[in-house]
């Protein structure tokens, strides 16, 4: 019954005129920048950071959740039409996807990729719904202790779990807890790594860091990449599935549904890590395991439900915890902020109309994709033929008026263009700007979370041991880190015996 109340509080802030129009907004724009190869919905959210401003607190959220999500369902058109995947997720489904596209199937793949991402997603808010409220009664007692264990889990966690070399995740996450540091020190009121510069008192901003690394970064990058798209060669065919795909696809898209659940919450990319192991599960499970990468349907229902059921489920540690699981997290616990919103249990209860109300958001917006995507493939067809070199120098043009508003200041605007090549930088090293953006949002709350428990303990350091569940979270960091480093040891190893 404390669930349907719950719900009801969601269903009322939900489904206002206001909200509504947000959340298509929001699912509209998402399904855009997954359907266009090279954007993504890290570098919108950022982008449209400034613009959530004037917007109430439950409004942006739910824009910004939309965005995300309805980015999952626009990846998988690019990635089944051109072989392209719109988001990092969908490499999967481009394997079977634009085998079927090639067939003359390209309608049937899109349909069941819509239909699984619905029933996934509709699945996954649930889940989101149910976990809630448990989880942040669980999540009250912890103390400053049990807050800085847990956020050094979470590094630990999106370094284990990022993409590329360990040893780049872990730079990257240094010197975003450095770049968190950057500003006066609350306790003495001193200044920490200005340089002198006024403009720094305060940190930086972090819409200047989110801007320039995700967003002109991702530009400069882009631009050097070939645009050559067989588009014209595809034809769309029949939307709606046959009944064989369906009795092909029923029992992938429920697994793809509780793996991409299961592994959402995990920090990193638990949308991604849930495309790939339900495709690695449906390959195995398959009678004929040859059908796959030639144009399997399970390819794509089981992938697909899996990463829009991930996308879903990475809410709970942000909406519970006030942690991010990725990237687009860290956007939002950001977006939150500025609305002078503390991340964490409390926002439940102190604000359980924007809680509640953006996990609603969820269902009304899988709902909107359903009705959008299946329709308007045509138009998203169109929509991949526009070359990149077209739309760059208005999204630069957005990004240098969204970063101006915020203070204005032109200071803040050569400051994201610093960032954004320190961004094509990290690009061309082959360094994941993910954990770097992870590491400044827990920096400051790490350090936070660290002197308080510490002020606490009268300075006794092993407060961090005595208490039971932090001693718990630091020892699964841990392990986490000794998991990480045995195949660098062993091979290390391995190496020197040969040499000896």
């Amino acid at each position: 019954m404390e669930l349907l109340s719950h719900l009801a509080i969601g269903v009322d802030a939900a489904f206002t005129w206001t909200n509504l129009l947000y959340c298509f907004a929001g699912v509209t724009l998402g399904t855009l920048i997954g359907v266009l190869p090279g954007l993504g919905p890290v570098a919108t959210i950022a982008m449209l950071l400034p613009v959530t401003y004037g917007l109430p607190p439950t409004a942006a959220l739910i824009m910004l959740s939309g965005i995300y999500y309805g980015a999952q369902y626009g990846g998988s058109t690019a990635a089944i039409l051109v072989n392209m995947p719109g988001e990092s997720s969908s490499v999967v489904t481009c394997l079977d996807g634009h085998a079927m596209a090639k067939q003359g199937r390209a309608g049937s793949a899109l349909g069941i990729a819509a239909i699984g991402s619905f029933f996934a997603g509709t699945v996954a808010t649930l889940v989101v719904a149910v976990a809630a409220t448990p989880l942040a009664a669980f999540a009250l007692k912890f103390g400053p202790a049990e807050y800085f264990a847990l956020m050094v889990l979470g590094l630990v966690a999106a370094v284990v779990l990022a993409q590329g070399d360990i040893l780049k995740a872990v730079a990257m996450t240094l010197a975003g807890l450095l770049l968190g540091l950057v500003g006066v020190d609350v306790n003495s009121g001193e200044e920490r790594f200005t340089f002198g510069l006024p403009q720094l008192a305060d940190g930086i901003s972090f819409v200047v860091i989110s801007m320039g690394i995700f967003g002109i970064g991702e530009i400069i990058a882009n631009l050097e990449r070939d645009e050559r798209r067989d588009v014209a060669a595809v034809r769309v065919g029949r939307i709606l599935p046959s009944r064989e795909d369906y009795r092909r696809s029923w029992k992938p898209v429920l697994r793809g549904s509780a793996l991409g659940s299961l592994l959402g919450v995990l920090p990193g990319g638990g949308a991604m890590l849930g495309s790939f192991a339900s495709y690695m599960v449906e390959k195995r499970l398959a009678k004929d395991p040859s059908r796959f990468g030639k144009g399997a349907i399970e390819g794509v229902a089981g992938p697909e439900s899996a990463n829009n059921a991930g996308a879903q489920t990475s809410f709970i540690p942000l909406l519970v915890m006030g942690l991010p699981a990725n990237a687009v997290m860290a956007l939002m616990i950001g977006a939150m902020m500025i609305h002078g919103i503390v991340p964490g249990p409390q926002v439940m209860s102190e604000r359980p109309e924007l809680f509640w109300g953006v996990i609603v958001s969820m269902w009304v917006g899988n709902a909107m994709l359903l009705l959008l995507n299946l329709p308007l493939i045509g138009v998203w067809v169109k929509l991949l033929a526009v070359p990149y070199r077209v739309l760059y120098p208005a999204i630069l043009l957005f990004c240098c008026i969204g970063v101006y508003s915020v203070n204005n200041q032109m200071f803040d605007v050569l400051l994201t263009v610093a960032f954004g090549l320190l961004g094509y930088l990290f690009i061309k090293l082959r360094c994941e700007p993910a954990p770097l953006l992870l590491g400044f949002v827990l920096g400051p709350m790490l350090e936070e979370n660290l002197r308080r428990a510490m002020l606490l303990s009268r300075g006794d350091p092993t407060v961090f041991l005595t208490r039971p569940l932090s001693l718990a979270l630091l020892l699964l960091a841990l392990a986490l880190i000794v998991v990480m480093a045995l195949p660098r040891l062993r091979a290390t190893r391995e190496v020197a015996f040969a040499e000896g």
